[in-house]
Formats: structure tokens, C-alpha cells, sequence
């Protein structure tokens, strides 16, 4: 089991920026994929940012171009950046570590950072 733990979340300002951080207990390079999700009140959870062991990276198309997902290997750690941010970018945002294993995705999950964007 992977533990995943998400932080930088908070309160920001209409067009301002945040970075999130999501650090896991071991090499990133024992994993095929880390990615962002975010669930915003009832609204069904939607993945925001991939990046995958080859450091290829997709991107959901409401946040290209404002959201750029990076990786520290050395520290095991995964960001997002995220840049103009508005107010529909309110959620709870979650960062998964990933292995594909025997023809099936397994997920680990962290417990979420809340990201609030309002004046």
C-alpha cells in the first residue's frame, strides 16, 4: 500500500495561483503513473493532470494551459501548479500514485486538500 498525502490547498483570490504537493512512501520510479483529481460539491470526481513514469502528461481541457502537473523524484513528490485560477476550480483536490499490475490500474488514494477560489 502506497501512502499518499496531499497538501498546499487553501483560500485564494480569482486569477491567483496555488501549488499543491502530494508526497508518497516510495520511489516514484516503482510507479507507472501519479496523477490529480478534484471533486467539487455535487459534481461527479473528474481527473485534472497525469503524469506517467516516461513523464508524459495529460491534461483535462479546462485546465490546460493554467495547470502544469511536475515531479521531484528525488523527493518522491508530485505538484501542481496551478496559475488564473477561477471560481469553478473549487474543490477538493486529490492526488492518486498509481500501478498497472496484471492488466488492471491500481489506484492509491490521498485524503484530499480543499482548494477554495473566491473574492
Amino acid at each position: 500500500q502506497v501512502q499518499v498525502v496531499e497538501s498546499g490547498g487553501g483560500l485564494v483570490q480569482p486569477g491567483g495561483s496555488l501549488r499543491l504537493s502530494c508526497a508518497v512512501s516510495e520511489s516514484i520510479f516503482r510507479l507507472n503513473a501519479m496523477g490529480w483529481h478534484r471533486q467539487a460539491p455535487g459534481k461527479e470526481r473528474e481527473l485534472v493532470a497525469r503524469i506517467n513514469s516516461g513523464g508524459s502528461t495529460n491534461y483535462a481541457d479546462s485546465v490546460k494551459g493554467r495547470f502544469t502537473i511536475s515531479r521531484d523524484n528525488a523527493k518522491n513528490t508530485v505538484y501542481l501548479q496551478m496559475n488564473s485560477l477561477k471560481p469553478e476550480d473549487t474543490a477538493v483536490y486529490y492526488c492518486t500514485a498509481s500501478r498497472y499490475v496484471l492488466g488492471r490500474w491500481n489506484d492509491n488514494w490521498g485524503q484530499g486538500t480543499q482548494v477554495t477560489v473566491s473574492s
